[in-house]
């Protein structure tokens, strides 16, 4: 059945009737709209005193037909019609204006907002179409996003449509160099604080590296540096509005926000824009969900998430409807929302148990080691520094390895023999991350809680990056979280290889650190005899102290 959209208060039946007829108009893909359907809307829209506007695809129907007020109308939601990875939507917007009036902002953002083909205004004199007004959206680059055509008289106006907006698309996709056959999410990496730029900068570059172990095509980046928050938009709407327009003009289909976001407000942005939005957080947890492969790893995973996305949910549209009552609405139901936010805790309560029994066999497992007195030396560090490469080589072990972030969650564990039939075990551990998400961090703090029984912790440093002093703070930090800031470490820079030698000396020196190339055993002696000094000489003087 033909549904009118928009404000339909006060109409007379009749009325609908004559809305719902223009459903059965068909226009030829040449032509913008045709003079039989602009007299019709333009009539109907005198005569109530309403703006009338209808959507139509490239091929000619009518997909909606809207009544707005005597100064705009709303567009509804076109989700049924997803611009998917099109530069363009497929639908133009024709509508009326009472007035002889040009298109207003309001326009020109829906049109960039939802990547119309095209949107037209036709103004009314005498119940008859008077003149029109035409705007349509350009190929990316600097300025506008969209041509705004001079008004002209509506019978005089002449403009060959689809060869017009198909070469405008055309345009569109070899600029965006971007090949239909990549199917990776397109994602614009967005920063808005309060903090200093330079900071802003640093972490909106670890975001890209986080995106790239996500698999993600970034296609640029926003720093927006902003006095106060909004409370609901996290920017200014104008603002976020802009943002979204630029990402859409790149192509991107997801932004990521380098900022942890509230419900509320990722409820509002989400509402503004079809683009997926996801934060660091939700980004963070996505990486984790792939790289987990033990029970263990799943587990933690899926509960962080879960609780994660239970404050989230929220009906949306249609969502919010009553599923069940009694008749005539006896009782007082529950809502779908409610349903499944009640699944959900049950399903955090499930892992919760589970995650309790895993890690009493951990605890099994370490009780054992201890038992026959071999030392354990874990290894950590912040994400990518080299651990599970550093464990593979002392080790001449396999575990997997990648130059990515988060590409070890996974706890592994490995003998490492020593002179005098002495062996010690090593772990590579989850890498560290400033921020992690609290939930991850609750979840995860069940893996990390193997370091307690460490005897001595590897504190392996990516001395080629030009973060690694903030990396170490951050290992630091989340180590004292931990309760762990009491135990002994040695601080190890790795990647020397990649550093001028003097350089590496000189932080060695600064930092009382060892140096090592995770990929050159032959750099391990000096990391091998600290470890023996510490496990069998220190400890055996204190004991005998």
């Amino acid at each position: 059945m033909a549904t009118v959209y928009g404000n339909l208060s006060g109409l007379k039946k009749q009325d609908i009737n004559t809305l719902e007829r223009i459903y059965r108009r068909r226009i030829p893909s040449e032509k913008i709209v045709t003079p039989e359907v602009a007299r019709f809307i333009t009539g109907l829209s005198g005569r109530i005193g309403r703006q009338i506007g209808i959507l139509v695809t490239r091929s000619g129907v009518v997909t909606h037909v809207i009544v707005g007020d005597a100064r705009g109308l709303y567009i509804p939601d076109l989700s049924g019609y997803p611009l998917g990875r099109k530069p363009l939507r497929g639908m133009r917007l024709i509508h009326t204006h009472l007035k002889d009036e040009p298109l207003n902002q309001d326009d020109l953002t829906d049109l960039a907002l939802l990547r119309l083909d095209m949107i037209a205004a036709i103004s009314i004199k005498g119940m008859l179409p008077d003149r029109i007004y035409v705007a349509y959206l350009l190929p990316g680059g600097e300025g506008k996003p969209y041509e705004v055509l001079a008004p002209q008289s509506f019978h005089s106006f002449r403009f060959d449509f689809l060869p017009s907006v198909r070469a405008i698309e055309e345009e569109m996709e070899r600029r965006n160099l971007i090949s239909q056959d990549d199917l990776r999410e397109r994602a614009i990496l967005i920063s808005a604080s309060a903090r200093p730029r330079y900071e802003q900068e640093e972490s909106i570059e670890e975001l890209s590296e986080l995106a790239g172990s996500a698999d993600l095509l970034v296609l640029g980046s926003i720093i927006q540096r902003l006095k106060e928050i909004n409370p609901r938009y996290l920017m200014g709407t104008g603002k976020l509005k802009g943002l979204i327009i630029d990402a859409l003009t790149k192509g991107a289909t997801l932004l990521i926000f380098d900022q942890d976001l509230s419900p509320s407000q990722m409820k509002a942005i989400t509402e503004l824009t079809e683009l997926k939005v996801i934060d660091r957080s939700q980004l963070i947890l996505d990486i984790f969900a792939r790289r987990a492969h033990s029970r263990d790893g799943k587990v933690q995973v899926e509960l962080a998430q879960l609780k994660y996305r239970l404050p989230r949910l929220s009906g949306k549209g249609t969502a919010m409807s009553r599923l069940t009552g009694g008749i005539g609405g006896r009782g007082p139901g529950e809502m779908k929302l409610e349903i499944d936010r009640r699944r959900v805790r049950d399903r955090i309560h499930l892992l919760e148990r589970e995650l309790k029994k895993l890690s009493g066999a951990r605890k099994q497992r370490k009780h054992r080691r201890i038992e026959k007195g071999i030392p354990i030396v874990s290894i950590i560090g912040y994400t990518n520094a080299g651990k599970s490469t550093l464990l593979n080589n002392l080790t001449n072990s396999r575990t997997f390895t990648e130059k990515r972030m988060f590409a070890t969650l996974d706890t592994a564990s490995r003998r490492l023999r020593f002179p005098k039939e002495r062996e010690v075990i090593i772990t590579d551990t989850v890498g560290f991350i400033r921020d992690l998400p609290k939930d991850l961090m609750t979840a995860f703090r069940s893996t990390l809680e193997e370091l307690e029984d460490a005897d001595l912790l590897i504190h392996l440093v990516d001395a080629s990056s030009d973060r690694f002093e903030q990396h170490i703070e951050s290992v630091e930090r989340l180590l004292n979280e931990l309760g762990l800031s009491g135990k002994h470490r040695l601080l190890v820079f790795n990647k020397i290889d990649r550093v001028p030698r003097e350089e590496i000396n000189n932080l060695c020196h600064r930092y009382r650190a060892i140096a090592v190339s995770a990929k050159d055993n032959r750099t391990f002696l000096p990391l091998l005899e600290a470890i023996e000094e510490y496990l069998w000489n220190d400890k055996l003087a204190k004991a005998m102290g």
